[in-house]
């Protein structure tokens, strides 16, 4: 699917948004201006969260949790980790009890998640960015797009 422009990449965020539950995982992969937390940002306010909504490069983890959002999510941002073994150290399935993950930069995981949906933004024009998605058995009859 190519989303068009900023606009588009917020709305199918929060098209996906109405589909998630709680133990969900969605990973976001692409390079540096992708438009991961873009798309992150769409989610987020569609769960109900009206504030900034900014890249957690720096803190890793930026957990959002009601009344702000429907369900608690964390937003992760692996891009600084060293190696995949710190993953560890951020318990994020700790999320997963009640909430779900948006994980962005994957790839730093090592082996990926098991069950996640994996979603990879590319840049295609200035604004346009190509999403493309490995939907998994959890996701089947879930997914919104056709």
């Amino acid at each position: 699917m190519v989303l068009t422009d900023e606009a588009m990449t917020l709305a199918v965020g929060a098209r996906l948004a109405a589909q998630m539950r709680a133990g969900d995982v969605v990973t976001l992969a692409g390079s540096l201006g992708a438009g991961k937390t873009t798309f992150a940002r769409g989610v987020l306010r569609a769960l109900g969260f009206m504030g900034d909504v900014p890249s957690p490069s720096y803190p890793l983890v930026i957990p959002y949790t009601p009344p702000e959002v429907r369900m608690p999510i964390w937003h992760v941002d692996l891009y600084r980790l060293d190696d995949s073994r710190e993953v560890a150290e951020l318990t994020l399935d700790d999320a997963l009890h009640d909430g779900a993950l948006l994980i962005e930069w994957p790839e730093r995981l090592g082996c990926g998640w098991p069950g996640a949906l994996a979603l990879t933004l590319e840049i295609v024009a200035n604004d346009a960015r190509r999403l493309t998605a490995d939907v998994p058995p959890a996701w089947k009859d879930r997914w919104p797009f056709p």
